[in-house]
């Protein structure tokens, strides 16, 4: 599979890398196969670097994928700081206590 999707990214002149996408690559390397969390950061900047690789927005990706590396947030969490970040709302409604480590945004509980 590794040698049919490398030679996919390769061949293909322009390919959309959906953000739920990410996510799931996130996922997959690091619970099946179990890749540090530094790694899988660095792999997913990599594919968003790649030339014919388009995505809805490129930096708030790669902002989530720094949360989720440098402040041990999982992704999802991560995700969602970018989001609030980049769309000026700030505020997260959440039982995930983890977000309280970002001091860009107000976690509040339901």
């Amino acid at each position: 599979m590794a040698a049919r999707a490398t030679w996919a990214l390769a061949s293909s002149d322009e390919l959309l890398l959906a953000d739920v996408i990410v996510a799931e690559c996130v996922y997959v390397l690091e619970s099946f196969y179990e890749v540090p969390r530094e790694r899988v950061a660095e792999l997913m900047r990599a594919a968003i670097a790649l030339p014919a690789m388009k995505t809805l927005d490129p930096a708030t990706l790669l902002r989530a994928l720094e949360v989720y590396e440098v402040d041990r947030l999982d992704f999802a969490e991560a995700y969602l700081v970018a989001q609030a970040e980049a769309t000026g709302v700030n505020q997260i409604l959440s039982f995930d206590k983890t977000i309280d480590r970002i001091s860009t945004v107000a976690r509040h509980e339901p």
